[in-house]
């Protein structure tokens, strides 16, 4: 049936309503859940949301604390820390660059920083030109950007700050005041600091005046802090400042090389650690416990509040083996010894210490340097000398050890070795004569031939002819001295309680070396290995590392002087040396006789002691590195002397090098003449007494007269000790 057309157009029209109501109600719909849920945040959640807003955040972060100090073994002060005046940042999380310099710049009307730029000064300064440029982009971040070219702007965070780099004009920096360069000086510091770390912003000459005004503004300066801080200081000067060690600065922090370990126990990056010697060997002693501080962040990563939960604790100090006054009256002769310095030698070593426990009591290398003397007390540990003669008693203990010496075949006719392939070997004494000696006189007057020959036998070489060629294994048998050597502390390390010791250099492998490694002329060795070797032979054949902190002690909470004994350093015996008793009683009364024997080549310089020692001197020849030119220059001799007293019971074993002396034309006898004035020292005899009325001498020119009208008196003695000595 055909519909009407009117009714169709009824139809289309009673639909077209539908549609858009429906659609009305769902936007109505819509708007209702909306106003609905707004209502909802704003009335019913709005204490919730406003706390999300206003939320903080609590972080506990760690503050330095003073470190350990440093005593003698009377408790005497070496190394302290001095109290100052510091203003501090803290800085928060997050922290823009714009608002630190803000707050630099505002800081910097109440506080002056010392500056120099490198654009005033070419070296020393504070402030390089990429240090005012950063304080020039912080401050002016959008202008400089605005500098930038649309492919520049594109560039990674840390390509686009390069080229922000050089967008900023010279004159930009140069036209800075004296406010901007302070900003800039406190802007560098804040910016050193990592999120939730303290820096020190100024803690040297900050006057009271700074401390207030800072202190009553401190709501200005977001971070912002005053307090205390510490530098070291030394009341004895530069004594053993060389082995003392140093501290890093802020700046420098915790060392690259270390980083990870120190992360690992706690530190931040920009601690103070110990970088050197004692101050690093026992950073864990010396670096204390860490103040904990609970702080507030709001949202923006600014800290409001600080909450101090537990003050820290100072470090433990040490207490060393030396006697202050001692190692001072050592240091003076070390520089009395310089006036007698010739040719090349400009340095001289002396280390003393106790054969039985190995307290080190007294050590010291003294330099002459453009005009001054300079402490090298590291070198007595670090510094590598052939010594001569002077290694003569371990030669023979080894010779014992290695079975072809004994009390029936001792004595060796001493004359010129004259061998195929190997430079002739004569003893000073007997040039070109035959003498008959036995172990103890052949370290009495020092034979040369006497050392080659058991070094012959310990290679299966028993017999001597003129001209005879060596049928020798060269490494193994400088392998079998080296391993008797170490018995004795030469070659290997002491184990003395600071980094970096040197453990000698080794020559290389041939027939001839194994010789001439017999009297000192082949291997290297430090003075320090050299004191070890002859206190195990004073004691009578222990090794015992030498130690340098006898006792770790706490810090009294109320005094602030020296507390309770923490932990006591034992003494640390390395090995015992594989002889007979008898074998070393020949070697102690070889060193009798050098010191007390008529041909002793030490007895003019310990005439009229009034204690008994032993010891042995030494004579090598070697050569001069120039540390200029990286290449040997000259032939010199080196001076070397140890000894023990007194002879029956010792208390002190010495060792003293003088290198680097001229081979012909040489007067120089402080080998010698140093060892004896230490031991008067030590016993406080003879110009040593304690009522003695003779002031010291202070600087090496002081003793320049001296020493000419001593120069007649000492030809004497030195003509007589020429023909004896090695």
């Amino acid at each position: 049936m055909k519909v009407p057309k009117q009714k169709k157009n009824e139809k289309k029209k009673s639909h077209i309503p539908f549609r858009l109501n429906l659609l009305f109600f769902i936007v109505f719909l819509l708007f209702s859940t909306l106003i609905l849920r707004l209502a909802y945040l704003q009335i019913v959640q709005a204490e919730a949301y406003k706390a999300e807003v206003e939320r903080t955040e609590r972080t506990t972060i760690t503050g330095s604390v003073p470190r350990g100090e440093i005593f003698d073994a009377n408790l005497n002060k070496l190394v302290g820390n001095e109290a100052r005046h510091a203003i501090t940042y803290t800085r928060g999380k997050g922290v823009p660059a714009r608002q630190m310099a803000e707050v630099a710049y505002d800081l910097a009307e109440y506080i002056v920083m010392p500056h120099a730029t490198s654009l005033e000064v070419d070296r020393g300064f504070d402030l390089s030109e990429r240090d005012l440029k950063d304080f020039f982009i912080a401050r002016n971040q959008e202008e400089v950007r605005d500098r930038l070219s649309d492919e520049e702007k594109r560039l990674s965070g840390s390509e686009s700050y390069s080229v922000m780099l050089d967008k900023v004009e010279q004159s930009e920096i140069s036209s800075f005041g004296d406010r901007e360069l302070d900003a800039a000086a406190i802007f560098k510091k804040m910016n050193s600091a990592y999120s939730l770390s303290t820096v020190n912003i100024k803690n040297q000459d900050v006057t009271e005046k700074e401390i207030a005004r800072v202190s009553e503004n401190l709501d200005k300066f977001p971070g912002i802090d005053t307090g205390t801080d510490w530098v070291r200081h030394y009341p004895e000067g530069d004594m053993l400042s060389s082995i003392l060690g140093g501290v890093t600065s802020e700046d420098q922090g915790v060392p690259e090389s270390r980083l990870k370990s120190y992360l690992a126990q706690g530190y931040s990056r920009n601690d103070r650690v110990g970088k050197s010697y004692l101050e690093s060997e026992y950073e864990t002693v010396l670096s204390g416990t860490k103040s904990r501080i609970e702080t507030e962040t709001n949202g923006s990563g600014d800290i409001i509040n600080r909450i101090e939960q537990y003050s820290g604790q100072k470090g433990d100090n040490l207490i060393l083996t030396m006697d202050i006054d001692f190692q001072r009256t050592v240091e003076q002769i070390a520089i009395d010894s310089l006036a007698e310095r010739q040719g090349l030698n400009n340095s001289i070593y002396i280390a003393a210490m106790d054969p039985n426990n190995g307290d080190v009591l007294a050590m010291t290398g003294k330099e002459f340097d453009e005009g001054e003397v300079k402490d090298i007390t590291f070198g007595v540990f670090n510094h590598n000398f052939n010594m001569g003669s002077a290694v003569k008693g371990a030669t023979i203990l080894s010779a014992y050890m290695d079975g072809v010496l004994d009390t029936s075949n001792d004595v060796i006719v001493d004359q010129r070795l004259d061998l195929k392939d190997s430079k002739s070997i004569s003893s000073v004494f007997n040039r070109y004569g035959a003498e008959a000696v036995d172990d103890i006189t052949a370290l009495e007057v020092s034979s040369n031939v006497y050392m080659a020959r058991l070094a012959m036998r310990m290679g299966g070489e028993w017999d001597y002819t003129k001209g005879m060629s060596l049928n020798i294994g060269a490494q193994e048998l400088l392998d079998k001295q080296r391993r008797y050597f170490n018995q004795f502390g030469l070659g290997v390390a002491t184990g003395i309680d600071l980094p970096s010791e040197s453990t000698g250099l080794e020559g290389a492998a041939s027939v001839p070396g194994g010789l001439f490694f017999s009297f000192g002329q082949f291997d290297t060795y430090t003075p320090l290995q050299l004191l070890q070797y002859t206190s195990t032979i004073a004691n009578g054949g222990t090794r015992i590392a030498p130690r340098l902190v006898s006792e770790i002690r706490d810090t009294n909470t109320e005094t602030g002087s020296i507390g309770a004994l923490k932990t006591e350093i034992p003494t640390k015996i390395l090995n015992t040396v594989d002889v007979s008793e008898q074998a070393m009683d020949r070697v102690q009364q070889g060193f009798y006789e050098v010191v007390n024997g008529d041909r002793g080549t030490a007895r003019s310089y310990f005439s009229g002691a009034p204690y008994t020692s032993a010891g042995k001197t030494g004579t090598a020849e070697a050569f001069y590195w120039d540390d200029d030119l990286k290449e040997i220059t000259d032939s010199v001799i080196n001076l070397t002397y140890v000894g023990y007293a007194p002879y029956d019971d010792p208390e002190i074993a010495v060792a003293v090098v003088v290198p680097n002396l001229p081979i012909s034309g040489r007067t120089n006898r402080e080998n010698t003449k140093a060892a004896r004035r230490v031991l008067d020292a030590y016993f406080q005899v003879g110009e040593f007494e304690s009522d003695s009325s003779k002031e010291p001498l202070e600087t090496v020119e002081d003793l320049a007269g001296e020493a000419e009208d001593l120069a007649t008196e000492e030809a004497t003695e030195e003509d007589e000790e020429e023909n004896t000595e090695e």
